[in-house]
């Protein structure tokens, strides 16, 4: 079954926890103990009706504010698909925690307060979505029952919201008017809008197309570990273990291995189920390769003739996720880039985008938390990489405080 990965986004208390509460329980995906629990909880907390922001609002700290703060991760599954639901918060000092949530994501759940319209962190939220490279926007516009479910409204903020997507990089969107608290167009068609003539939200998760939103043109497989069996009876056994990040591989396959240039063939393809004849990401396998040559954890295996680039100074935008300082030109940190490590140099900073009226300010000399940026890094050793759009696998990096071992900041290569 096909695996579609999405995120919520959208300003705070635009009902995207009960969004995702009522998509759960309205398709049967919430046992019964766990749903006494959260009918217990909500008797606790004088709630007259059940609170389904509790399956995802699960710290202390979100139940007591009535905020989502943390990603929370749930997984479900219908005949048709498989999903993995990343709820985000909303609130603009948690936009790292957006980011996070987003960044695996082949579709995002932009949320709309019906009464309040489109505000600041849904032009944000929309926007870092786009940034991030997510293929499929589907805008929710929210609490339709508190407008008497009037056409204009959602016309309205349809219309506007359209206008504002115009400046991003979007290329699937789609409009739905639903009431998270009532289940209007979660998982079945609402009689409340017979003007409405879409899907229900449910049914565009199971149909959106994502086939196409991999990249299996540019053959990218990241070594992470090299398997040498100590067991006698397979002595002679070598296995490049990693994840396909892009591309297809197959038995028989003329592949380079970089940065060495080496070329060999492709003997076998091993899983933990056995050997296949064929890899696409983001499968997790063993290549083989017909001969013995030197290859080790952050290599990567390559067609010939369809290489990445190679360099060692890149510029990337770049979001910065610390509380204890900020970026500035400069500065040096530890950079992962798929398995590989090296040490990074902040060289230039570009400009910082304001991400609301996306504005660059060139003039700006730091990054603080949450705020984004353009920058040049200078690595100690040449990087394989593709641009982000192309590739998000090759194309995206962290930044490491070496000191405290914090992750501060997250890249996309442009």
């Amino acid at each position: 079954m096909e695996l579609l990965r999405f995120a919520t986004a959208g300003s705070v208390d635009d009902g995207k926890s009960t969004l995702i509460g009522r998509l759960l329980y309205d398709s049967k995906q919430i046992f019964e103990d766990t749903m006494d629990a959260l009918e217990h909880t909500s008797r606790l907390r004088g709630e007259e009706e059940v609170n389904l922001a509790l399956l995802t609002d699960g710290l202390r700290a979100e139940r007591e504010q009535g905020i989502t703060i943390d990603v929370a991760y749930r997984y479900f599954a219908t005949p048709k698909r498989k999903f993995i639901i990343a709820d985000t918060p909303g609130h603009i000092q948690y936009t790292r925690n957006m980011i996070t949530g987003a960044s695996t994501a082949n579709l995002a759940l932009i949320l709309i307060d019906a009464r309040n319209g489109i505000l600041e962190q849904s032009r944000r939220h929309a926007f870092l979505a786009s940034l991030l490279g997510v293929p499929h926007l589907v805008l929710c516009v929210n609490k339709m029952d508190l407008v008497d479910y009037d056409q204009a409204v959602f016309e309205r903020i349809k219309s506007e919201f359209r206008d504002f997507a115009t400046k991003l990089d979007v290329h699937d969107l789609a409009f739905i008017p639903v009431s998270a608290l009532r289940g209007d167009n979660v998982v079945d068609r609402s009689d409340n809008t017979p003007w409405y003539e879409g899907t229900s939200l449910l049914h565009h998760l199971e149909e959106v197309h994502i086939g196409s939103d991999r990249n299996l043109i540019d053959c990218r497989f990241a070594v992470q570990y090299v398997i040498r069996p100590r067991d006698d009876r397979f002595h002679d056994y070598r296995g490049y273990a990693g994840q396909v990040q892009s591309g297809t591989y197959k038995p028989g396959d003329e592949v380079v291995v970089l940065p060495s240039g080496f070329t060999s063939t492709i003997a076998a393809i091993d899983t933990a189920d056995g050997p296949v004849e064929e890899a696409i990401p983001p499968m997790s396998v063993t290549i083989r390769l017909t001969d013995d040559i030197d290859v080790s954890r952050g290599d990567m295996i390559c067609r010939v003739h369809n290489r990445p680039q190679v360099g060692q100074d890149v510029d990337a935008m770049l979001c910065w996720f610390s509380e204890r300082g900020s970026l500035t030109p400069g500065a040096k940190y530890a950079i992962k880039h798929t398995s590989n490590w090296a040490r990074a140099l902040v060289k230039d900073l570009q400009y910082r985008l304001d991400v609301n009226t996306l504005h660059r300010d060139e003039t700006a000399t730091s990054l603080s938390l949450n705020e984004i940026g353009r920058v040049t890094l200078r690595t100690t050793k040449p990087i394989l990489f593709d641009e982000y759009r192309r590739n998000r696998e090759t194309g995206s990096f962290i930044l490491v405080d070496e000191a405290s071992n914090d992750t501060v900041a997250a890249g996309m290569i442009v």
